[in-house]
């Protein structure tokens, strides 16, 4: 078998990419060939939804799947089901396992969820494949699926009270799983038995596994259908046009510095906020995001990777220019100052389980906020930005046997120049959806007493925000202990241009006809449950837009008669409308 020694971590920057030989491709061919490319990836992606047994990645869409450069790791297409802020992290994965494992060779397969190096929480396994084509490496393949359990003291991973990364669940460095065609079997035994519900880890692994297969034999096939040569080639224009387009847009938007400063709730351990300080520095088709000013390092989960930070605005970009493709030449003209001692640049030992479902989301709040000064007829208000993390585990009677269930949910989106923010929406921006509640019955001990739009959480406005959600819990037998990592519970997504703030979020879990609230509002863990037990979930509407004095009455009324607001509250909104 042919074998690749990587030469050093490899990085994504214009300087160092490998040029393209000779003249351009014809533009029907190397259309052909992103379509084929991109058709790989989703293909990926399908296997991947419809093998796996967790409802988080197979209902959920909590994964994603990609082609990856051969020699500098760099993005070169991802599936389109696949979750926008997995984007850079597998990169970085990639380039992770270029420049740590001594020899690649056809037939291995790379296990890793450090989130130190490729981002995320340790929750976020990720596989790592070289693709050979008649001897020669000719691209990696790459997947993630969020497990819903990986060890730790919590089920689900989500410790709200955890000040290391032991205490999340196991961290695995870049390992070969499969080395050339063999699977290392001590090495999956050793961490199966460290996970609640090995049958299912083993199931999602063996999902991943056949996924990154498929993309392997059609990355092969692509080669043999177009050539070495063209593939090559036609990579590295792809790379070069994206990044291109990218400058082309940016040399479009007026220089200058803008800034935007925003805040999560607290870190679970200590009750203050945490402030993220961002300033987006525009200048000739280049843009910076400098971070300094950010609070420092915390001791509770929500340290955020450096990758994992730098991921959340790539996916702000990408929402600003949707016609750019996914493609690490479009990253090319982005630079980044995430100041080391903060609590974006999580380090070793850090608990990080509420980087990607939570800070991230802030993150990409941050990024709009700014963005809003620069181009000002494209800003949204805030959405609901937290995913409402919530691990259960037990035992069922029933059945007898143990149950990891983890669930996120959706919330309001923010009003815009467009119109009313979107109600219930499964995802701030991602492609995650939440599972289906008739799912989480059949499958586990628990009835969904109820599951409907939260009533006047959408902040008020010309252009109203999207209502939140409310989902009530009920345990209907065995003994459980449930855990909740989330935010948005001290301050309601911000309106824009004048519009009102959404609803923050709420927790409340029923224990024994006892009303227990959260101390730290969206973090806590170890709440006990018994049969009848309930927990209810409110998740933020998003903030309104402009003046609410500027929405019409029609609106407001039409509001009223579908449960959006009831009367009272209608009025208080919107008191000269309905004066």
């Amino acid at each position: 078998m042919t074998e690749m020694r990587p030469s050093g971590p490899q990085q994504v920057s214009g300087s160092e990419r490998t040029p393209s030989k000779g003249s351009s491709l014809d533009l029907t061919k190397l259309a052909l060939l992103r379509g084929a490319l991109r058709a790989a990836a989703d293909e990926m992606d399908t296997i991947l939804k419809l093998t796996a047994f967790s409802p988080v990645i197979a209902e959920g869409n909590d994964r994603a799947s990609g082609i990856f450069h051969p020699i500098r790791g760099g993005v070169i297409t991802q599936g389109e089901d696949g979750l926008p802020g997995f984007v850079g992290n597998m990169q970085f994965a990639v380039q992770h396992v270029l420049s740590t494992v001594d020899e690649l060779a056809d037939g291995d397969v790379v296990i890793v969820n450090d989130p130190y190096e490729c981002g995320t929480h340790l929750m976020d396994m990720k596989l790592v494949a070289p693709v050979f084509a008649d001897g020669v490496l000719v691209a990696f393949v790459s997947n993630t699926g969020h497990w819903p359990d990986v060890g730790g003291s919590v089920p689900g991973g989500f410790s709200a009270r955890a000040t290391e990364i032991y205490q999340e669940g196991v961290r695995i460095p870049p390992l070969k799983l499969i080395e050339r065609g063999h699977l290392n079997r001590a090495l999956r035994e050793l961490m199966i038995t460290n996970m609640r519900i090995p049958e299912e880890r083993l199931g999602d692994l063996d999902a991943q596994l056949n996924a990154l297969e498929k993309g392997r034999q059609r990355v092969v096939e692509i080669v043999q259908r177009f050539g070495l040569e063209t593939v090559r080639r036609g990579i590295d224009e792809l790379a070069d046009r994206c990044e291109q387009a990218m400058r082309h847009r940016l040399r479009q938007l007026p220089e200058g510095r803008y800034e935007f400063e925003d805040f999560l709730d607290n870190d679970g351990i200590d009750d203050t906020p945490l402030t993220i300080k961002l300033a987006v520095v525009i200048r000739d088709g280049t843009i910076l995001f400098d971070f300094t000013g950010s609070s420092p390092r915390c001791r509770g989960p929500m340290n955020n990777p450096a990758s994992n930070t730098k991921s959340a605005c790539f996916v702000a970009l990408k929402h600003a220019f949707p016609d750019i493709p996914i493609n690490e030449g479009a990253l090319r003209p982005v630079e980044f100052r995430i100041p080391a001692d903060s609590f974006l640049c999580a380090r070793f030992p850090s608990p990080t389980s509420g980087s990607s479902a939570e800070v991230c989301q802030r993150i990409i709040d941050a990024c709009f906020g700014a963005f809003a000064q620069a181009f000002p007829n494209q800003s949204y208000a805030q959405a609901f930005s937290t995913s409402a993390n919530l691990g259960i585990g037990g035992l069922d009677p029933a059945t007898d046997r143990r149950y990891v269930l983890y669930i996120y949910l959706g919330g309001g989106l923010g009003a815009s120049v467009k119109g009313d923010g979107l109600s219930n929406s499964t995802a701030t921006h991602s492609t995650a959806r939440v599972a289906p509640m008739e799912i989480i019955e059949r499958a586990y001990p628990f009835r969904v007493r109820r599951y409907a739009l939260r009533r006047n959480s959408g902040g008020p406005g010309r252009f109203r925000g999207g209502l939140g959600i409310v989902l009530e819990l009920e345990l209907l037998r065995g003994e459980a202990v449930a855990s909740v990592v989330a935010d948005r519970t001290r301050q309601g997504p911000r309106g824009a241009q004048g519009g009102g703030d959404g609803s923050p979020a709420k927790f409340s879990f029923v224990c024994r006809n006892q009303l227990h609230v959260p101390a730290f509002g969206g973090k806590d863990q170890d709440i006990k449950l018994s049969p009848g037990d309930r927990i209810i979930i409110e998740t933020p509407g998003g903030g309104g837009w402009g003046a609410s004095s500027e929405r019409a009455r029609a609106s407001i009324e039409a509001d009223i008669a579908r449960g959006y607001y009831d009367s009272a509250t209608a009025k208080a909104l919107f008191p000269r409308t309905l004066a």
